[in-house]
């Protein structure tokens, strides 16, 4: 990724200080059509990597205004772009926006391990702004507690970083 930007190897992974680990039970349940496992989102983090479920889907991606299931691929690790990432390149990767959906007779269980910026300030690498590519995204400080406020309300942190012109 870093590579495909002109930046050197290492500038996302020298970021990482902070790693969240959360195991996630989705019990079945007979009417799906009413409930989520996780509404939709993007994830607060550089990236998160996901071990799904072996043999019960539920990962979904949004592209455009459709939902794409994720699909199974065992004992691979689902490796998801977050928010600071998207800003951080100033918009040249985009925080992958996903939800879980329930199976109406089968539980699913996945393991996410969210990796975090070592500050919770971030802003664009400056090596990607200039006059051809303004910058996109202001600097946000304290990103991961306006990310959970914001999430309980349905809306994505990553519309109050970005430069409106």
């Amino acid at each position: 990724m870093t590579r495909s930007l002109g930046l050197e190897d290492n500038c996302f992974s020298d970021l990482y200080g902070n790693m969240d680990i959360r195991f996630n039970l989705y019990p079945p349940c007979p009417r799906p059509d009413l409930v989520l496992g996780f509404k939709s989102h993007s994830d607060s983090s550089l990236i998160t990597h996901v071990l799904q479920d072996k043999e019960v889907e539920g990962l979904q991606f949004l592209k455009g205004d459709e939902w794409f299931r994720a699909p199974i691929v065992p004992d691979a690790l689902l490796i998801i772009v977050g928010d600071q990432v998207e800003i951080l390149s100033n918009g040249a990767f985009k925080g992958a926006v996903h939800q879980v959906v329930i199976h109406p007779d089968k539980e699913r269980i996945s393991v996410a391990a969210f990796c975090y910026g070592e500050s919770y300030k971030i802003e664009p690498f400056e090596r990607l702004v200039d006059e051809s590519r303004p910058r996109l995204y202001r600097k946000m400080e304290n990103y991961g507690d306006i990310f959970m406020e914001n999430y309980q309300k349905g809306r994505r942190t990553i519309e109050e970083a970005k430069i409106y012109v």
